[in-house]
C-alpha cells in the first residue's frame, strides 16, 4: 500500500473544493497518533479535552500550556501524515494578542504542532490575525465551546434561537475573513451547520453538527468506548473497549493471585551446561 501524502492546511482547502470529506480525531500520545496515521486520518487534534479524558479534570478549563506542550510533543513523535493541530488552553489567548502569540509559538516551536485551534468568534479575530502575521495557521471553533462552559450554562446545543444562529453565521464569516483555514462546529443544529458550510470557503469540521459539514471529528476515547461515562448523543461508538480492558485486567489479577501467571512459557531459563569431555 502506497504511503499517503502529508496533509497540510492547503490540502484541506483542496478537499473541500473537490467535495472530499475530512476525517479528524483526537490523540494525546504517540501510540495513538501512530495508529491514526496507519488508519489514514487527515487531522489529529491534541485537544484540551486531554484534561477530562486523560488527566482527571472536571472539564478543559484547568489544562495548562505546559500540559498541552507535553502531550503535543508525544503526539508529534507518533505522527507522520496527519495535520497536527493543538488546542490553545484557557487564558492563553483571550487577554493579550502578544501573549497569545508567545503561547502559540511555543506549541509550534517547542511541541511540534502545525497549527493551533482557538474558541470564539468576533472577539478573537485580532488574535487570529496576529498569529497569522507570525505564520501560525489557525483553526476556529464555534458553537459549544467547552472553555465557555460556565457562561453557556453547561454542555448544551448552541444556535437554536434565531439570534444565536445569526450571530454564529456572522462569526463564521468573520473567522473566515480573519484567515482561519478551517472551523470546528460543535453541537449546533444540522441545518445551521449546513448553511455555514455553504457560505464559507474554508472547510467546516463538525462534531454533533450533522452530516453536511466538510468533515467530522470525534474524541478518540469516545468513539472507541474507552470511558465509563455516558457519551453525548452525537457520538457513535465504533468499539466498546473498556469492558474488554476491564475483563483482561481482572483476569490478570486472578491469575497472579492464583499463581497461574507467569507460567513456564513466560519464564526465562538458564541454558543447559555444556557436557565436559
Amino acid at each position: 500500500m502506497a504511503e499517503l501524502a502529508k496533509v497540510t492546511t492547503a490540502k484541506l482547502t483542496e478537499m473541500k473544493q473537490k467535495g472530499q470529506r475530512i476525517t479528524a480525531l483526537t490523540a494525546y500520545d504517540a501510540p495513538t497518533a501512530k495508529l491514526l496515521n496507519e488508519a489514514g486520518v487527515d487531522v489529529i487534534l491534541v485537544g484540551d479535552s486531554v484534561g477530562n479524558v486523560k488527566l482527571g479534570y472536571e472539564n478543559t478549563i484547568p489544562v495548562t500550556l505546559e500540559e498541552m506542550i507535553h502531550h503535543v510533543r508525544a503526539v508529534k513523535r507518533g505522527n507522520s501524515r496527519a495535520l497536527l493541530v493543538a488546542d490553545m488552553p484557557f487564558l492563553t489567548y483571550e487577554i493579550d494578542v502578544k501573549e497569545a502569540a508567545r503561547a502559540a509559538g511555543r506549541l509550534i516551536k517547542e511541541a511540534g504542532a502545525e497549527a493551533v485551534k482557538l474558541e470564539g468568534g468576533i472577539e478573537i479575530a485580532p488574535t487570529i490575525k496576529e498569529l497569522l502575521r507570525i505564520n501560525i495557521p489557525v483553526m476556529g471553533h464555534l458553537g459549544l465551546t467547552p472553555q465557555a462552559v460556565h457562561r453557556l450554562g453547561g454542555y448544551k446545543v448552541q444556535g437554536r434561537r434565531p439570534q444565536e444562529a445569526e450571530k454564529m453565521l456572522t462569526d463564521s464569516r468573520i473567522l473566515e475573513g480573519a484567515g482561519v483555514f478551517a472551523i470546528v462546529l460543535e453541537a449546533i443544529p444540522a441545518e445551521l451547520a449546513s448553511e455555514i458550510t455553504r457560505k464559507v470557503a474554508v472547510p467546516t469540521i463538525g462534531i454533533g453538527a450533522g452530516a453536511e459539514c466538510d468533515g467530522q471529528i470525534l474524541v478518540s476515547d469516545d468513539m472507541l468506548g474507552m470511558g465509563d461515562q455516558i457519551s453525548p448523543k452525537f457520538v457513535k461508538r465504533y468499539a466498546n473497549l473498556r469492558p474488554e480492558m476491564l475483563k483482561a485486567v481482572q483476569q490478570y489479577v486472578k491469575e497472579v493471585q492464583d499463581a497461574a501467571f507467569p507460567g513456564p512459557e513466560h519464564a526465562y531459563t538458564r541454558p543447559a551446561a555444556k557436557a565436559q569431555h
